[in-house]
């Protein structure tokens, strides 16, 4: 897209305040919250009813698919013009002849968005010490193609997405770290590649095998003041960066799994990566821990198969272990699975997300296909969620997947609505710290319990004693933790001021129990409630000389 364009562009939002806050306020929460539902009248109603502005206009023409004059345009984009518009594709005119009117009782020769303009918001971090920025907000605009209800149509195949929940997930698990090379692979319209600069990247690359994507996502740098921050490449997975390392490495790649053929029909680039089941998604796990530096992270979307007999989580494990011995080195992952669904289910959402609708012949076209897909390779189920994977500094083990820390666990509980980022990394340091440390090693440490942990007991009428007791964190992830006396006790006194040697042999004495056996039960529970958040090792006592079990 032409950068003079662009750079027109950008002063006329500026100038008209186009954001999702000031939008929000002119047409109201309950008309925003129907137009994110796709349902763009009570919106239109109430800018009906106001004076004629910029902000309106944009309003009209980009998040509620309502045609507007040229004349209307020139006045909402003053330097860049209806004609500007028109060359950078953001609009276009509705066919007909002078004077007539369509079906939808549009004029022909009226403007109306050929793309996307979103505004987004999200809340920012403060990379230089991991803190939540408070009631800071990123405020971008992005360019994509336009979505089911604004499009009037089937999606092209090179159909280039914006911003929808999978990547606010992907950008809030995202580590609020500075480092020195990123990689977003599969950029898609640039946003995750845009924000790791923001991050500080001293140098961030995007790449994906769609020029259309790799055109919106230099055109999104390049608005928001991100173009001379970002390198775009050309390619599929990690061709464009071959023999290269990164830091970090974030993807929301095309894993969507999608029935192969013959004859497959439209394939859409944004989901589909041209794979059987769920390869694509292994592959990108397979090969990206040979592109990580030592203590790189790679943090990607992901969904896999459970065939019959088998287990989604196990195959994961799987395709990490093959990672850690293709690449050399031993890997610290998590694997959190935030959602099961039946094959049936599963086919049913990607056919209506390419606009397919029951009762139509190609829905149950595409519904087949899916079913007889995943019918053919034994498949009872998807799982959906996260990979976190980092490649550990020692890359000289004698067999660096049986030295590799493998968490995989199914977590559907809410995330943690701000620094969820920074929460997940600390989980997961601590967590793979305890794994690694010997059972003698564990103990040492001060261990500290979390801010947010809770406690509930649940007594029978007459008893001194619980029938149960329940530990309930929400950071990262809502979690309820069932806990016995001696547990409970121990996360009440992590304080930080004894370490878990002297609670325990401190605990073994008041409940009179085996002071071995309570060491050995809090090791475990220690080990256990690092990973959810519970627990963690003092800044200042750190778990020493830590080892693979």
């Amino acid at each position: 897209m032409n950068s003079g364009l662009i750079s027109q562009l950008r002063s006329d939002l500026l100038a008209a305040r186009y954001s999702l806050s000031s939008l929000t306020t002119l047409w109201g929460r309950t008309a925003e919250e129907a137009r994110r539902r796709g349902v763009f009248q009570p919106a239109l109603r109430v800018l009906a009813q106001r004076k004629p502005a910029p902000n309106v206009t944009l309003g009209r023409v980009f998040l509620l698919g309502a045609a507007v004059s040229r004349e209307e345009l020139n006045g909402a984009l003053p330097a860049l013009g209806a004609a500007g518009a028109e060359a950078l594709g953001l609009v276009a005119a509705v066919p007909g002849t002078p004077d007539s009117v369509n079906d939808d009782g549009v004029a022909a020769g009226a403007l109306r968005a050929a793309l996307s303009l979103n505004p987004v918001e999200f809340p920012d971090v403060e990379p230089a010490d991991l803190e939540p920025a408070g009631t800071h907000h990123i405020e971008w605009w992005i360019l994509s193609d336009l979505d089911d209800e604004l499009r009037r149509g089937p999606a092209r195949p090179d159909h280039v997405m914006g911003v929808g929940g999978a990547t606010r997930t992907l950008l809030a698990q995202v580590p609020p770290i500075r480092v020195a090379r990123a990689l977003d692979l599969g950029t898609g319209c640039g946003i995750v590649a845009m924000y790791l600069a923001h991050l500080g990247a001293a140098h961030t690359i995007a790449s994906d095998i769609s020029e259309r994507a790799l055109t919106l996502a230099r055109a999104n740098a390049a608005l928001n003041g991100f173009d001379d921050r970002i390198e775009f490449r050309l390619g599929s997975l990690f061709e464009p960066v071959e023999a290269e390392r990164f830091d970090l490495i974030v993807s929301n790649p095309p894993f969507v799994i999608t029935p192969r053929g013959d004859d497959e029909g439209a394939r859409y680039e944004y989901r589909d990566g041209g794979m059987t089941g769920d390869e694509l998604a292994a592959t990108v796990v397979r090969t990206a821990a040979s592109h990580l530096a030592d203590g790189g992270s790679l943090v990607c979307l992901a969904n896999w198969e459970t065939e019959w007999g088998g287990h989604g989580l196990e195959r994961v494990r799987g395709w990490i272990r093959d990672a850690a011995s293709g690449s050399g080195a031993a890997l610290d992952a998590w694997v959190i699975e935030r959602d099961r669904v039946d094959t049936a289910q599963y086919a049913e959402t990607w056919a209506r997300d390419g606009g397919a609708r029951p009762g139509q012949a190609a829905f149950d076209e595409l519904l087949t296909a899916w079913l007889d897909d995943f019918g053919s390779r034994r498949v009872v189920s998807i799982g959906l969620g996260a990979i976190h994977m980092r490649r550990t500094a020692d890359d000289a083990c004698d067999s660096p997947a049986d030295a590799s820390v493998i968490h995989a666990e199914q977590a559907t509980g809410a995330l943690a609505s701000s620094g969820l980022g920074r929460s997940l990394r600390e989980a997961f340091d601590a967590g793979a710290a305890a794994a690694r440390a010997s059972s003698e090693v564990v103990p040492a440490p001060r261990w500290v319990r979390a801010a947010d942990v809770s406690e509930e007991r649940i007594y029978t009428p007459g008893e001194e004693s619980p029938s149960a007791i329940t530990l309930v964190a929400d950071v990262p992830i809502a979690r309820r933790v069932t806990a016995d006396t001696l547990l409970a006790a121990a996360v009440g006194v992590c304080d930080g001021e004894l370490t878990l040697g002297q609670i325990a042999d401190a605990l073994a004495t008041l409940l009179a129990i085996d002071a071995d056996a309570a060491g050995e039960a809090l090791v475990a529970g220690a080990r256990e409630l690092a990973w959810l958040g519970v627990l963690a090792p003092a800044r200042d006592s750190s778990l020493p000389g830590a080892t693979a079990q």
